[in-house]
């Protein structure tokens, strides 16, 4: 009997991921079901537990709902920033040390990547997600009522690190959910709302701590939060497969009496020592991981550096208000918003490539940030040399939309290629690169202050130009040469036989209901 025809309510899919349809039960697996020769257990034709057969109504419902996590914690670095003058006149400290707020942050979310990815791939993202969302709003509101400077870094550093969980795992859970068809397009939200989140934060930063004061930022971050915790525990079902698969596994070996197991077998039951070291692991042993990941830290930090750069440039230089300043900001969310209709023609150029191919080419993803890479260097020098109080200030602001469009149009492709090429571990592989961003994106805002005043508005904006240009390669190199590298990269080799395998099965599956 086709596994369509037992139906399963998506409250099912959240409560109980160990759920066996009665076809999965009766169905003839490869083995013999001893200890040796243990039953394969893998997705059935159309089964309705595949998270890569559900509607595409509840995959885009999915996809937005992780996407808003990514946003919110994204949103929470920088909002911070629209109060910086009012902490530091009531907590008695100097401008550096408030921007430590900013960076104390994002040291959580370089660590805390490195944990909660691959420890997804052990318990399964919905576990993480609720653990993760319960600690972001936890210390935000803590964050909200602290009495001195000390307190605030403290409970900034671990609302960072417990809350960066939808930074990595949300790419992971798109991996889930979508195939390499139309993988692309679902990663532009995930893409796009991170960038939007930090931008549009000194927006309202600014206003809300103008009209109502610092720590109503953090107080109404935290009911965003709270409310956004409780859609993930509602809404959300577990959506790895190899844990998914494991578990349905174990339940049969418990109701039948003989050996199950995934087609991965018992490995993906790691002890802790492999779960936390393997995003270090992948970062050392892949150059495809290594280069791309200090390629987007460094244009992550870029972006982080303007958060201290601007308020110098707008507010310092030519007066204007915390709020005024924060709308600076606006001309990097053009640039953003203005990626939406290239994302759409990359995505329809991708779709007719695999037209004409049996699996995705993970190269054929890079094309797409070939302009972004030569954008980027380019908004970065007309920044560098325009932002001058003698020059109109609606100049260096235009400078922020050639920048936005290029973080998108690059970052989107890199994570593309970096999840075909390493599908089954996208989670730690996105950790580690957010690992890197994150620790380029704390550290950069502290030594802006400092740099802008030894070296001048033009020179010191010029540097992080110059590190952009020096990476415009990067991406031309690996679409003529990685697919060769990927052949002499274990992890990369790995994942596809595993993903060779879900491939197979997947095109014997009708396309999912939508």
């Amino acid at each position: 009997m086709p596994a369509d025809t037992f139906r399963i309510t998506h409250l099912q899919l959240v409560l109980d991921s160990h759920y066996v349809p009665p076809p999965a039960q009766s169905h003839a697996y490869a083995g013999t079901g001893t200890e040796e020769n243990p039953f394969r257990v893998n997705w059935l034709p159309d089964d309705n537990c595949n998270p890569m057969n559900f509607s595409s109504r509840r995959k885009w419902a999915l996809n937005l709902l992780t996407a808003i996590g990514a946003f919110i914690v994204a949103f929470s670095s920088s909002a911070y920033s629209g109060g910086l003058s009012q902490i530091g006149t009531e907590l008695h400290v100097n401008e550096e040390t408030t921007l430590l707020g900013i960076s104390t942050f994002l040291i959580g979310f370089a660590f805390g990547p490195l944990a909660w990815a691959p420890l997804s791939e052990v318990y399964g993202r919905r576990y993480v997600l609720m653990a993760s969302g319960a600690g972001l709003t936890a210390f935000l509101a803590g964050s909200g009522a602290a009495r001195n400077m000390a307190t605030v870094l403290i409970l900034r550093l671990l609302a960072g690190s417990l809350g960066s969980a939808p930074m990595a795992i949300a790419g992971g859970v798109i991996a889930d959910l979508f195939p390499a068809q139309t993988r692309g397009f679902a990663f532009a939200m995930f893409v796009t709302a991170p960038f939007l989140g930090p931008v549009l934060g000194p927006v309202f930063g600014g206003f809300v701590a103008e009209y109502l004061g610092w720590r109503w930022i953090q107080w109404i971050l935290t009911a965003v939060s709270g409310a956004h915790l409780v859609s993930i525990s509602v809404l959300l079902p577990e959506t790895y497969a190899p844990l998914l698969l494991q578990r349905r596994a174990e339940r049969l070996t418990q109701l039948t009496g003989r050996f199950h197991c995934s087609p991965s077998g018992t490995r993906r039951q790691s002890n802790l020592r492999i779960i936390l070291t393997r995003p270090w692991i992948l970062l050392v042993r892949e150059p495809i991981i290594l280069l791309f990941s200090v390629y987007m830290a460094l244009i992550y930090g870029t972006l982080y550096m303007l958060f201290a750069a601007y308020p110098i440039v707008f507010q310092q230089a030519r007066g204007w208000s915390e709020g005024l300043g924060g709308l600076s900001f606006l001309g990097i969310m053009v640039g953003i918003l203005a990626s939406v209709p290239h994302l759409y023609w990359a995505h329809r150029r991708y779709r007719r490539i695999l037209k004409s191919s049996t699996r995705p080419v993970p190269e054929q993803r890079l094309p797409d940030c070939f302009a972004a890479s030569i954008c980027l260097p380019i908004a970065l020098f007309w920044f560098a040399w325009t932002d001058a109080p003698s020059t109109h200030w609606i100049v260096p602001i235009l400078a922020g939309v050639p920048f936005g469009y290029g973080c998108v149009m690059l970052f989107l492709p890199c994570f593309n290629y970096l999840v075909d090429s390493y599908t089954i571990y996208a989670a730690s592989v996105l950790a580690v690169s957010a690992a890197l961003r994150s620790l380029c994106g704390a550290t950069f805002p502290l030594f802006t202050t400092r740099m802008y005043a030894r070296l001048g508005l033009h020179w010191a904006a010029s540097i992080p130009a110059f590190l952009a240009l020096g990476c415009v390669p990067i991406p031309w190199l690996f679409y003529r040469y990685g697919a060769r590298i990927r052949k002499r990269c274990p992890y990369a080799k790995e994942a596809d036989a595993i993903m060779e395998q879900f491939w197979q099965a997947s095109t014997t599956s009708t396309v999912p209901r939508g």
